[in-house]
């Protein structure tokens, strides 16, 4: 179905509720529905650079919109959680983020960082010549010489060569920032990781300025600050 009731859509999407009754729903992909929010919802709420969805059509058709260095030509195509939007004729750069409302927020793209983009490892798999190869959060998968991740880990990807820069750690310690649960959108430090040993899911104690709260560990996404900025 290409279109979603708007009092039913997801809660980090900043829209007006009321407005009208149906927006454009995001096709499966890289990004569930609850992590994402339509590129034209983002051209049209985000950017103001449509009211229509044939105006934003016309924009794909020039191929005037870059997400993750990629040229964007579907409008049901969903934008998650660190993807970088580039539109090359007005020389702007965006990364999309949760701001601390738990909504969709685009902010200004760093230059040191436009080509670096997180992603949170979700699995690993052993390939044909004992290759490791790493399965991150959107769908993405990356080959890795060492066998030195663990699930729950983030590393940071130059997208103009697809290599890892950087490992982040899920330790204590750590530096995380929330996707999911009534704490979306908050930042803090992990203090501890609770391993269940049954069916239960793990769990991660979090501290931040203000308060302390445990949380699951599939919502916790180690991040470096930076990428946080705006």
């Amino acid at each position: 179905m290409a279109h979603l009731s708007r009092s039913r859509a997801p809660k980090n999407w900043p829209i007006k509720r009321k407005e009208t009754k149906w927006t454009t729903r995001s096709k499966p992909g890289a990004h569930s529905l609850d992590r994402c929010i339509t590129f034209s919802l983002v051209i049209k709420e985000m950017l103001n650079y449509a009211s229509t969805t044939r105006e934003v059509r016309y924009i794909l058709n020039n191929k005037s919109v870059i997400v993750n260095k990629k040229p964007v030509v579907d409008s049901h195509l969903g934008v998650g959680f660190m993807d970088t939007i580039e539109i090359p004729d007005t020389k702007e750069a965006y990364r999309m983020i949760l701001n601390q409302e738990g909504k969709f927020e685009l902010i200004a793209l760093k230059k040191e960082l436009e080509n670096l983009k997180p992603y949170k490892v979700i699995g690993k798999k052993i390939l044909k010549g004992k290759r490791l190869q790493l399965n991150l959060i959107d769908g993405k998968n990356i080959l890795a010489d060492k066998d030195v991740y663990k699930t729950g880990d983030t590393v940071v990807i130059d997208l103009s060569n697809n290599s890892i820069q950087t490992h982040l750690k899920l330790e204590k310690g750590s530096e995380v920032f929330l996707l999911g649960g009534k704490h979306r959108g908050v930042s803090g430090k992990v203090t501890e990781i609770i391993k269940e040993k049954n069916l239960n899911e793990d769990r991660v104690l979090i501290k931040t300025k203000d308060s302390q709260f445990e949380t699951l560990k599939k919502y916790v996404f180690v991040i470096e600050h930076k990428f946080l900025e705006k």
